[in-house]
């Protein structure tokens, strides 16, 4: 059960980790941006209010990266992390980087003649403006929603704005939020100091100064530069942000998650067309069918809070998997398969996440253990995990997909009731979820281990008890030569006593609890 009183930080840190993946950066990116910003902040005196909004507004400065990704695959190609990552540093006042930035990512990478060139740039300059514009309000609303003040929610907004009035808004010199002035020079400058140093990062800000940067900003980067970012080198970035995060220290109430868990999930579900509104349906669907099921109260809070935040590391996977109408390759498919993982890894870093991390990572486990990415199977599986993933496959089956259209809530829960049938999800979990869903709640025959019939099953959980021949006939009222013969049967299917022993011991809890 998560504690009562959480630190925000924590909270929007692990929210930072999973805006690095969507835009294809190394975990921690903006949390070091962040802690540059605010060492700058600080060093030119600014107040306290000032020195949060900046260190807030450069950690979440990618909030909104998520709702332009599909868009961004459609209207460019390629792989839209890749072709991010390559446009961050690049100064797009500057014509010559924008040839280059043409011609290395998405449609314009191979053209070679110049009037092909000058069109594709100004089709991406075009494009290009209402994706910024797109991803800006984006941020500005759900910094908003989680909270956050007017300053923080106006520095996310103007982060693509420049001191020469370059910008998407055409802000220009004052108009632009210092704060967002002194964001972008720490996470251009963190973003040179990984690809070539601390001297490029400050040859880059100083080159910049008056047209991208805030003269001011950049000269007190170059006083004060080569020192922050050398004090940068040698820290946890998690840790020391807590340390740098501006006082008082803010904290949330308990019942204060489950709003910032849905800022997350909506921000995540932004990723798809096809998604939207899917995390916040799965929690609901979880949350009726644990009740149903009469877990304890902390371990349906738990598991709601765990739906909301299952798909996190969706982000870190590009929109051209997600969006592709055909078949996934190979190596899609291992994309995909990596996503819990993400999720996982993201909550886990979060002092205030760890409790739901693991049931968010185990959403698509499977009962025969043909799910990913623990391949865990049976008893192995937690209930929640359990009732987690039988909700995701509920949702997932009425929604629609670029290889399939939406299924019915009739189609849907016939489909997850044969995913039951089969082995793949837990009979009573889906028989639940159906129900919280709005559907008759459906029969299912289990479909035993190795072909095992009800009646050998009833066997096998006495001979996992230690149970006797003669002790299991009396149990059953059977002959002890028909409980003789189960037995027999039973390890002709499942192997010899001997060599079966890691079967029964893997089976015995699942079936004796089922």
């Amino acid at each position: 059960m998560i504690e009562s009183r959480l630190r925000l930080v924590d909270l929007l840190a692990a929210l930072s980790v999973a805006t690095d993946l969507g835009m294809g950066q190394p975990p921690g990116t903006a949390l070091r941006c962040c802690l540059l910003a605010t060492g700058l902040a600080r060093s030119r005196d600014l107040a306290e209010d000032d020195v949060r909004s900046v260190f807030l507004g450069t950690m979440l400065r990618h909030i909104g990266c998520t709702a332009t990704a599909a868009v961004e695959v459609r209207v460019y190609g390629g792989n839209e992390l890749v072709s991010r990552r390559a446009a961050q540093p690049a100064d797009f006042g500057n014509p010559r980087e924008m040839v280059r930035l043409t011609l290395s990512s998405g449609q314009g990478a191979g053209l070679r003649r110049p009037a092909l060139i000058a069109r594709s740039i100004r089709g991406d300059v075009r494009h290009g403006t209402e994706i910024l514009l797109s991803v800006c309000d984006a941020a500005s609303v759900l910094a908003g929603r989680l909270g956050l003040a007017p300053e923080v929610q106006d520095c996310v907004a103007q982060q693509f704005e420049r001191w020469d009035g370059k910008g998407p808004r055409r802000l220009a010199q004052d108009e632009v939020s210092l704060p967002a002035r002194v964001g972008d020079v720490a996470t251009q400058a963190v973003l040179f100091l990984d690809a070539e140093g601390p001297d490029a990062a400050v040859a880059m800000v100083e080159q910049r100064a008056g047209g991208w940067f805030d003269p001011e900003v950049a000269a007190a980067f170059g006083r004060v530069g080569l020192g922050l970012m050398d004090e940068l080198s040698a820290v946890d970035p998690w840790s020391a942000l807590l340390e740098a995060e501006p006082r008082p220290v803010e904290y949330i109430g308990e019942p204060d998650l489950d709003r910032v868990a849905r800022c997350f999930a909506d921000m995540v579900d932004l990723k798809s067309s096809y998604t939207v509104g899917h995390s916040a349906e799965v929690a609901r669907l979880a949350e009726g069918a644990a009740r149903s099921l009469g877990l304890p109260e902390p371990d349906v809070v738990d598991l709601r809070r765990a739906a909301m935040l299952h798909d996190l590391g969706k982000v870190g996977v590009s929109s051209v998997v997600w969006e592709k109408t055909g078949q996934l390759t190979r190596t899609e498919w291992e994309q995909v398969r990596l996503h819990p993982y993400h999720t996982e890894r993201i909550l886990a870093c979060s002092a205030s996440l760890a409790p739901v991390a693991r049931i968010a990572g185990l959403h698509h486990e499977r009962m025969d253990g043909s799910g990913y990415h623990h391949g865990l199977r049976g008893a192995a599986i937690p209930v929640a995990a359990r009732v987690l993933a039988a909700a995701v496959a509920f949702r997932t089956a009425t929604e629609d997909r670029p290889h399939r259209q939406a299924r019915t809530r009739e189609e849907a829960a016939e489909h997850v009731t044969q995913d039951a049938t089969s082995g793949g999800l837990d009979a009573d979990c889906v028989a639940a979820v159906i129900e919280a869903a709005g559907q008759p709640r459906p029969r299912v025959r289990r479909q035993w281990p190795a072909g095992l019939s009800d009646r050998e099953v009833e066997v096998l959980r006495l001979v996992a008890r230690g149970l006797s021949n003669h002790q299991i006939a009396k149990r059953l009222v059977i002959s002890r030569r028909t409980a003789e013969h189960h037995v027999q049967h039973i390890y002709a299917k499942i192997g010899h006593p001997t060599r079966a022993a890691a079967t029964l011991f893997a089976m015995e809890h699942d079936l004796l609890n089922s």
